[in-house]
């Protein structure tokens, strides 16, 4: 039946919603059921965390505790908590670490565009050559460019202005 008055809503072009025909008893009841957390889940979700931070006495960063304290009182933050800083510089080490695999990423596209720029006897490759086993001679470089590339995902804007080219 309502679809039958929807129908012919549209052929008069009554677009009108009147709040009559909204029920929002019902929709404010089911997002209530909806985003309660049980307290297993929550006393769970707190343990772990809690333990997940004294695991972080034994763990020593790739970045140094004493670079870690430098950077972040420039940025404002105060806390005595040696695990909050080393779970601050992990967070730190895994998004340097993203940003470099991603730059790596960037990195290997290019070079197998020009890898088959030299294969199509296009000029103005300057790579390196590929042996007839398909493994490349020389090593991988990181370009500003590659790395620009991977920082703009992270909204980081790292191009050189125009006048520099």
């Amino acid at each position: 039946m309502s679809d039958e008055k929807e129908i012919q809503e549209e052929k008069t072009g009554n677009d009108e919603i009147k709040m009559e025909d909204v029920n929002t008893e019902n929709v404010s009841e089911k997002m209530e059921e909806s985003t309660e957390i049980p307290a297993s889940y929550r006393k769970q979700k707190d343990r772990t965390l809690r333990e997940f931070l004294n695991m972080m006495d034994d763990y020593a960063p790739i970045i140094p505790d004493a670079v870690t304290d430098y950077y972040l009182s420039i940025a404002g933050f105060e806390c005595d908590d040696i695990r909050i800083k080393r779970l601050l510089a992990l967070a730190a080490q895994k998004f340097i670490a993203d940003i470099a695999q991603d730059a790596y990423q960037y990195s290997c596209i290019r070079s197998s565009s020009m890898m088959s720029a030299v294969l199509s006897n296009q000029t103005g490759y300057t790579g390196s050559i590929r042996n007839r086993y398909g493994k490349e001679k020389g090593k991988t470089v990181l370009t500003m460019e590659d790395l620009s590339a991977a920082l703009h995902e992270y909204g980081i804007n790292m191009k050189q202005p125009d006048f520099y080219r």
